[in-house]
């Protein structure tokens, strides 16, 4: 008898891919919802082993960017703790595969909506992969951490907006109700949820958790493309969770001596404070998430005086911090193996007079002086001090607000001159 069920679903999801969503109109919503609880609740992925065996040339292209960091993390950095482990040159989806990388997408979703962190959405798995996934279905190992969770569910709502295929739908309303369940009441998302532990409870903004959650839920209350299609219900829930978290990145901004600087990538969910994370991500001032959180203020349709004065105090402390004479040279050494990632390479800086400005990933608050930290936590102040395995394993300099002082303040601020 499941044979027989079985054999039926997949003919008619066949049919559903092949008519371009056209099963459900002829079926109607009942049929589809009966398909979509019988796929769930026998746990095959069929749907999604049939989207991954079929062809997706009816679908546009949709850009993997959102996707890069968990991509490499899963590729490039180990982590034995994985239920699946990447396969020597596994290979990977194009950009245009679009129903493929669906049903990837689907196939990790956890049941309660979110995603577990740094695994390729775009990789060909194996039938035992495919497996091994379904098995963990129930994990509660959801986390913003490295652009998770709000990608996918963009990427579900530009799908669905090309073809209104009921379980990408639903795949993307799960997603974005846990979002909106993990908010703070006082507007901040934590990195992790549920059950954040330790520095995963704090406010964060590292690695896009913060900014990436607000600029989805912003789509989504604004409801135009790609959320057009979302009901009235959650859309008045994103617009009141933009406006909490704005709020939220208001309290968070540093200030010394009763100047407004930066942000740190995470801070107190009660205090609102700078806090650290890992022993080498110390309480610090930090431009590269300062950059992120003065784009998505200047992205406000009117933004208030405080979110003027943010972004004016934000760039200020930018410019102020900018280093000039110098340049982080890739020097080719032996191999060495560490516990996570092997290095060909160690990272030395050199003066160079004509070099471009570049920041430092952590300022320390009140100094303004770069700081460093490798796994025993000490601050310390040059690259060199710390250990080559943290060295080649973190990015300690880089050019992220040079765009956003060259040319996108200063348009935007014409913007708004009587501020």
């Amino acid at each position: 008898m499941l044979w027989a069920i079985t054999t039926c679903l997949q003919r008619l999801a066949r049919h559903a891919l092949r008519s371009r969503g056209r099963f459900h109109v002829q079926f109607g919503t009942v049929a589809s919802v009966w398909l979509v609880s019988i796929l769930m609740a026998t746990g095959c992925g069929i749907y999604s082993r049939v989207l991954a065996e079929g062809p997706s040339t009816s679908l546009a292209p949709i850009d993997l960017s959102e996707f890069r960091s968990g991509i490499q993390h899963w590729r490039r950095i180990r982590d034995e703790s994985r239920f699946i482990t990447p396969l020597p040159d596994q290979p990977s989806y194009a950009e245009q595969q679009v129903a493929e990388i669906l049903a990837n997408i689907l196939l990790f979703q956890r049941s309660n909506g979110g995603w577990p962190k740094d695994y390729d959405m775009t990789a060909i798995l194996t039938d035992q992969q495919r497996q091994a996934v379904r098995a963990t279905r129930d994990k509660q190992d959801t986390s913003f951490d490295n652009g998770n969770i709000h990608s996918q569910v963009h990427y579900l709502a530009r799908a669905y907006t090309q073809m209104p295929d009921p379980l990408w739908r639903e795949a993307c309303e799960r997603g974005l109700d846990f979002i909106l369940q993990a908010q703070y009441d006082n507007g901040g998302f934590p990195q992790r949820f549920p059950h954040p532990q330790n520095y995963q409870a704090h406010i964060t903004f590292n690695d896009g958790v913060m900014i990436g959650n607000l600029q989805v839920l912003q789509l989504a209350a604004q409801g135009d493309a790609p959320f057009a299609w979302l009901d009235d219900h959650r859309r008045r829930s994103a617009a009141d969770a933009v406006r909490r978290g704005i709020e939220c990145i208001l309290k968070c901004q540093v200030r010394v001596d009763g100047t407004l600087t930066g942000w740190c990538q995470q801070h107190d969910r009660y205090s609102y404070e700078a806090q650290p994370a890992r022993t080498f991500e110390l309480a610090s001032l930090c431009p590269q998430d300062t950059t992120q959180i003065a784009r998505f203020l200047m992205q406000q349709a009117e933004p208030s005086d405080a979110m003027v004065a943010a972004v004016d105090a934000a760039v200020h402390w930018l410019q102020l911090v900018k280093i000039e004479g110098i340049e982080v040279a890739k020097v080719p050494t032996e191999t060495v193996s560490f516990e996570r990632h092997d290095a060909d390479f160690d990272l030395v800086v050199l003066a160079n007079p004509d070099a471009k400005p570049i920041w430092a990933r952590h300022y320390e608050i009140g100094t303004n002086r770069p700081i460093f930290a490798g796994r025993d936590a000490i601050k310390r102040y040059a690259l060199a001090e710390i250990e080559r395995e943290r060295r080649t394993g973190s990015a300690w300099y880089g050019r992220w607000p040079a765009e956003l002082l060259k040319t996108e303040y200063k348009a935007w601020r014409q913007q708004w001159p009587s501020h």
